[in-house]
């Protein structure tokens, strides 16, 4: 009886007026490809004014890759990833639109693996309803009810020990009105990683749970690996052009000193709000977990660094170069003597 009574229930909620009003705005929507990117490169602005659903893919992978490049032989270590890259992909949405996740876990995997978006407003950020074991494909959808800058990482359990190894990355709920132009955009994502061996070690590295327990990180990277952003992979501006850096720190442990040795940040949204700047910042802290977005203009030529001012943490590999071209500026910076 009670069935009965539920069924008939569930059956009169399906046919009122307001559910199928809402099914038919969602099914009114346009529905488009997320443009998704791997850092250091970001996705184009907005453009529509509609509201959309938006397909983001994400595939889950343990994957070996480079630490840190060694002289002889390259410093190793299996990584686990969204789209076999860490930092995971940036995607990037507007306030108002609904992400559907496709998250796939390849039959080869040997855990399980899911989703917290950080942007979400629901039971574990999405993570309670988007576990995959190996060789499993899950949908799910998401409404983007607040603009601003989030980190998304997996929280399958020991969700420490799938944070520690990589998986992890940014999203960006655009504010409906857009963000204001400018002349480039970069994706930056501080992360740490604890290996049995000392830094610098090659070949393949282990990872020490007791370290990450004690907070000790082995290396502390931009960009998933040591040197991501020097010499050849430096990013590259010019005099007179308006930058826009997205920095996530995806921890596990550690509060990022962002800073960058030359400039002054313009403009910085404090942990991913996209209200109200506070200007005239040298170095915004970044939690774990947590992102910010810092806008400068660029007056004077030359390799810029940028760092986590917590200053050791640069031997551990917490350190890149923005490069600029362009005329000096004497009236601004000269030598006299």
């Amino acid at each position: 009886m009670k069935k009965r009574i539920i069924a008939l229930l569930v059956v009169a909620l399906l046919s009122t007026p307001a559910f199928r009003g809402a099914q038919n705005v969602l099914a009114a929507q346009k529905i488009e490809e997320a443009i998704v990117t791997a850092a250091p490169q970001v996705p184009p602005a907005i453009t529509r004014k509609e509201e959309a659903i938006v397909r983001v893919n994400l595939k889950t992978e343990e994957k070996e890759g480079v630490l840190m490049e060694g002289l002889e032989k390259d410093t190793k270590y299996v990584f686990w990833t969204f789209n076999g890259a860490v930092p995971g992909p940036f995607v990037r949405l507007r306030e108002g639109d609904t992400l559907e996740l496709n998250i796939t876990n390849p039959k080869e995997s040997g855990m399980d693996h899911n989703v917290d978006f950080h942007a979400v407003t629901g039971p574990g950020g999405g993570a309670a309803i988007t576990l995959v074991k190996p060789g499993e494909t899950k949908v799910a959808r998401f409404k983007m009810l607040n603009p601003g800058l989030y980190v998304y990482h997996c929280a399958a359990p020991p969700v420490t020990h799938h944070i520690a190894n990589g998986m992890y990355g940014l999203i960006l709920v655009e504010p409906k009105a857009g963000l204001s132009k400018v002349d480039r955009e970069f994706y930056l994502m501080q992360g740490e990683f604890y290996t049995k061996e000392p830094f610098g070690t090659e070949g393949l590295q282990s990872f020490s749970a007791e370290k990450a327990e004690e907070e000790r990180p082995t290396y502390v990277v931009l960009n998933g690996r040591v040197g991501s952003l020097q010499e050849s992979r430096a990013l590259q501006a010019n005099v007179g052009e308006k930058v826009r850096i997205f920095f996530g720190n995806g921890g596990p442990n550690l509060v990022s000193s962002f800073h960058m040795i030359g400039e002054i940040f313009d403009r910085v949204y404090r942990e991913g709000s996209l209200l109200d700047p506070t200007k005239n910042v040298q170095t915004t802290l970044v939690p774990a977990g947590s992102a910010s977005v810092v806008e400068f203009s660029l007056e004077v030529p030359g390799n810029y660094t940028l760092l986590d001012h917590s200053i050791f943490r640069v031997e551990k590999g917490a350190i890149g170069t923005l490069r600029v071209s362009g005329k000096e500026n004497p009236e601004i910076y000269s030598a006299v003597k």
